[in-house]
């Protein structure tokens, strides 16, 4: 018999269906797994080693290849250590004679350093199509038929994978792939400054190209200055001395990619299905990439093939206070799955992180008071909210600097070249330098996220020094313990020795005008600009913002026609002459088209900085960067700006978790406790029911004298139907 359910029980029915949590945003089956959740805003344009180089990148590039070296995890200063290099490499120096010379010696006297560099036995690439073999030896899907591909669309598509030993010579194939003409490999400049053979080997295969529009094939092409010894074992000869070079053997340029994928990746109608090592990378690391769409979601999965490593025992002074030696020499990678959703904007990210679905998160300036507390001192700690739900605030101070540069070929800024014009504007640029009160910007634009810059070496990078020996004596003086900027007064002083006493020429009367070259949405923006007019003012100086498109603002830089202009640089190694080069003459902007968009040049720098780049850290090397950085601060070509901090927030479950925006291949290291996070999520996202159950009644109540006048009528109608 069919019998009627009343509404109230079947939306009472329903909610019981639901579930515990409702707004869970991931597939049933992900839950209780040994995962980590992240997002990512901007989509990685580049996968392949050879071509990315940028922080979007970076996030997955880092985790899939292994380059020989990586940073320590825990220590600071940054140090260099083993990735899939057997040791560190043995580096030997000679002369022009062919003489090898002791390490002391000056990098004057190095006609060429040789590095030989011997990888660990044993290691594997992640299983892949590219290495699938016939039982005959040969490669599975070396030579597909357009039929054979009909129907693919991503890797899983292939039937079989396979994997082999890591050996020297994939590592020799990626170095020729900075020189391949198809791939424009951002740092080939660089490197072939330093070994001149990869310019050959351009060159060489220019020409190919040029016959062919087919694959070309680098197997058949050698490069000068490169040699495998055996299975395990290559070396690299560069010219001169360049110790940095250690630092590029940790990034995944010189990671090692097998020729079998360019030879896969390289067959007709590959590129269509989005099937090359731009979008499906292949490494020996501890994660491969699983699942790529970049619009939507990216999924890093546990390498099967991966040796394992074992997490660090020693770190820095406050790491075992703060956990971070817990899994001393426990096997890594801890987390199966690493999934990134792509969040285009902040709101949800943030909301999704309260609630537990996202394991991290970056502190914005939208949720900073929310997030954090400020004392008048300018100390930083967590909310009492978030206090309150265990989430833990992470600091550190970026290898980064931000700073407004002065183009030293302005008349006006820069003096023009007589020793007179360059004096007064010297005095101009150090009393701008003392006016323009950085330490106020940072507290008002980024809430006190920002340290101070004193020169262009961030803290944390040898040459930095501390207390009062690292302060600009220009623009501070020290006193009670502590740096405070010099006066205004200071700076009209200074002004008027510069020939502009209240901001008006002393011999034409004319004001002073200085022009800030920007592009919109960036430092010019309305607040900032107000506030650099405001400090203009107070010294008597007009100001005014240019604001252009990017591309007419690059024009502007690499033309020197701008005057004043903000720029910024993220350090690519933890060493001085990463930073100090940008203002070295060779590199000026308009001159070389080098990095130094002040176009700053200085003899006795520029002398100083060929000294300083090559030697080893220690009190010698420290005391050229005194002088050079004493130099900058006084010739004032920047004002220095700031080192932005970052500030990361995590939930209390992620565990071994340590700032420090050197360290890339950071994901292997990390653990998540997941009863912990299951356990927070179902309490922070309980189901609100009473609402629903409220409105379930008004809604009964509502219809129920409407039913109970129904049931009247059909039982009035029954009856005398009856009679």
């Amino acid at each position: 018999m069919l019998r009627r359910f009343p509404p109230l029980l079947v939306f009472c029915a329903f909610l019981a269906a639901c579930g515990q949590v409702w707004n869970d945003p991931y597939p049933a089956s992900e839950r209780g797994l040994n995962l980590m959740y992240s997002a990512f805003t901007d989509r990685p344009k580049h996968l392949d080693p050879v071509q990315s180089y940028s922080e979007d990148e970076a996030t997955f590039l880092y985790q899939i290849y292994e380059p020989p070296l990586q940073y320590h995890y825990l220590k600071r200063p940054y140090t260099l250590v083993p990735g899939s290099a057997a040791a560190m490499p043995m580096v030997r120096r000679f002369d022009e004679a062919g003489r090898e010379l002791p390490d002391s010696a000056p990098a004057s006297q190095v006609a060429k350093s040789v590095y030989e560099i011997r990888i660990q036995p044993g290691i594997l690439y992640q299983p892949h199509p590219a290495l699938a073999r016939r039982a005959d030896g040969s490669l599975r899907y070396a030579a597909l038929s357009s039929a054979e591909l009909k129907g693919v669309r991503g890797l899983d598509d292939f039937a079989e994978t396979g994997t082999r030993e890591l050996e020297a010579g994939d590592f020799v194939h990626q170095i020729k792939r900075l020189a391949h003409p198809r791939l424009h490999s951002p740092i080939f400049e660089l490197i072939a400054e330093y070994l001149p053979g990869l310019k050959t080997l351009q060159k060489a295969l220019a020409e190919e190209a040029a016959r062919t529009s087919g694959a070309l094939n680098l197997e058949r092409h050698a490069v000068p200055g490169i040699e495998i010894v055996d299975r395990y074992t290559y070396r690299i000869t560069l010219k001169g001395a360049y110790p940095q070079f250690l630092y590029w053997l940790s990034m995944p340029f010189f990671a090692p990619v097998p020729p079998e994928a360019d030879r896969f990746y390289d067959q007709s109608g590959m590129a269509e299905r989005n099937l090359t090592l731009d979008w499906w990378p292949i490494g020996t690391g501890p994660y491969m990439l699983s699942e790529n769409n970049p619009n939507a979601r990216m999924v890093l999965a546990r390498n099967p093939n991966f040796r394992g490593e074992s997490f660090p025992c020693e770190g820095e002074a406050g790491d075992r206070e703060a956990g971070l030696l817990a899994d001393c020499g426990k096997t890594m990678p801890f987390i199966d799955r690493v999934v990134f959703t792509r969040e285009r904007e902040g709101i949800p990210y943030w909301n999704k992180f309260l609630q537990g679905y996202y394991d991290a998160s970056g502190v914005s300036s939208d949720n900073f008071d929310q997030a954090v507390t400020m004392t008048s001192q300018g100390e930083v700690s967590l909310s009492d909210e978030m206090r309150e739900q265990g989430i833990v605030l992470l600091t550190s101070v970026s290898p980064s600097i931000f700073y407004l540069g002065f183009n030293m070929l302005d008349s006006v800024v820069g003096g023009g070249t007589g020793a007179e014009g360059q004096a007064r504007a010297r005095k101009l640029r150090q009393a701008i330098s003392i006016a323009l009160d950085m330490d106020e910007f940072v507290s008002i634009f980024l809430n006190g996220r920002g340290v101070t810059a004193m020169h262009p070496i961030p803290p944390g990078i040898f040459g930095a020094r501390e207390g009062e020996a690292g302060i600009n004596p220009v623009v501070y003086e020290w006193r009670d313990g502590h740096a405070v900027r010099r006066s205004k007064d200071e700076a009209r002083r200074l002004l008027a020795e510069a020939g502009y006493p209240d901001g008006r020429d002393a011999k034409t009367g004319e004001p002073l005008i200085l022009n800030l070259d920007t592009t919109p949405g960036g430092l010019g923006d309305k607040a900032r600009s107000d506030w650099l007019a405001k400090q203009f003012r107070e010294l008597g100086v007009q100001f005014v913002v240019r604001a252009t498109d990017y591309n007419r603002f690059q024009d502007k830089i690499r033309e020197g026609n701008a005057q004043l202009f903000f720029f910024g640089w993220n350090a690519d190694y933890p060493d001085p002459e990463n930073m100090l080069f940008l203002l070295h003459g060779g590199q000026a902007k308009v001159k070389e088209s080098g990095q130094n968009a002040a176009n700053y040049v200085n003899a006795e720098y520029d002398r100083l900085f060929e000294k300083m780049k090559s030697m080893p850290d220690g009190p010698e090397r420290q005391a050229v960067i005194d002088r050079m950085i004493a130099i900058l601060q006084q010739d004032a070509p920047w004002i220095f700006g700031f080192h932005p901090k970052a500030y990361s927030l995590q939930h209390g479950w992620v565990l071994n978790r340590k700032t420090g925006s050197m360290v890339r291949n950071t994901l292997k290291y990390q653990r998540i406790d997941v009863e912990r996070r299951d356990a927070a999520r179902a309490q922070w996202n309980r189901p609100v029911v009473w609402p629903l159950l409220l409105l379930g009644a008004l809604m009964a109540a509502a219809i129920a004298p409407a039913f109970i006048h129904y049931r009247r009528r059909e039982r009035a109608t029954a009856m005398g139907g009856r009679r």
